[in-house]
């Protein structure tokens, strides 16, 4: 009943709100997003499965096998990045995105169909899990550090927000304002007084010689 095909098996890493579940699964898929949208079930049946609690000081926990629900997982990522084949290809434009899934945050790749507006191609994006290539993630909620890594299969339900975004580098212009701050002001006409002419009147600020002969 559990007997497993060695070629049949994908490692994968699945995030919850609360837990890092690693483990291998028996499928006739490659790809992590066909395995997730693809289950017969609403769930997973992992083998030599871990889970490790965020915050919580206790090794991680192992079993042979756990059944995960999928409506639980945030999103999971492949231990083994897989190519897909030529003839699956379906010629799709990518797109920077920015998706935050409480308590992570995901920058990465979406793929949108081809001629159509973004708003259009948004719409149409309704996998229940959506891959996002090229992405990052972290979580200052959890203190996770932020990873990079070449997919990550995003559960649709569970995340809040799912836009476009560029990233802007902070710095940018600080130079050129820093060096115009660098230089010297240079004083205006108004503060620099005028030499008097000679045998003219000296400056008010000068006292007459009267007083100072006293």
């Amino acid at each position: 009943m559990f007997a497993m095909s060695a070629g049949n098996r994908v490692a994968m890493i699945l995030y919850t709100d609360a837990y890092i579940i690693r483990g291998t699964v028996a499928t006739r898929h490659r790809r992590i997003t066909d395995i997730l949208n693809g289950a017969e079930h609403q769930f997973l049946v992992l083998e030599d499965a871990t889970m490790d609690e965020f915050g919580s000081r206790e090794l991680a926990q192992r079993t042979e096998y756990a059944q995960v629900n999928l409506g639980a997982v945030l999103f999971a990522v492949s231990a083994e990045p897989v190519e897909p084949l030529p003839e699956l290809r379906t010629p799709k434009i990518p797109e920077q995105a920015l998706i935050s899934i409480p308590p992570f945050k995901i920058t990465g790749r979406i793929h949108l169909l081809p001629e159509r507006s973004l708003a259009d191609a948004l719409e149409e994006l309704t996998g229940t899990f959506v891959p996002v290539t090229e992405a990052t993630i972290w979580s200052d909620v959890v203190s996770e550090s932020r990873q990079t890594v070449a997919v990550a299969a995003v559960n649709h339900a569970r995340a809040q927000i799912l836009a476009p975004f560029q990233a802007a580098d902070p710095w940018a212009g600080l130079q050129e304002v820093r060096s115009s701050g660098d230089r010297p002001a240079e004083p205006s006409v108004a503060e620099v007084p005028d030499r008097p002419e000679p045998g003219g009147a000296e400056p008010d600020s000068i006292p007459p010689d009267d007083d100072l002969i006293g």
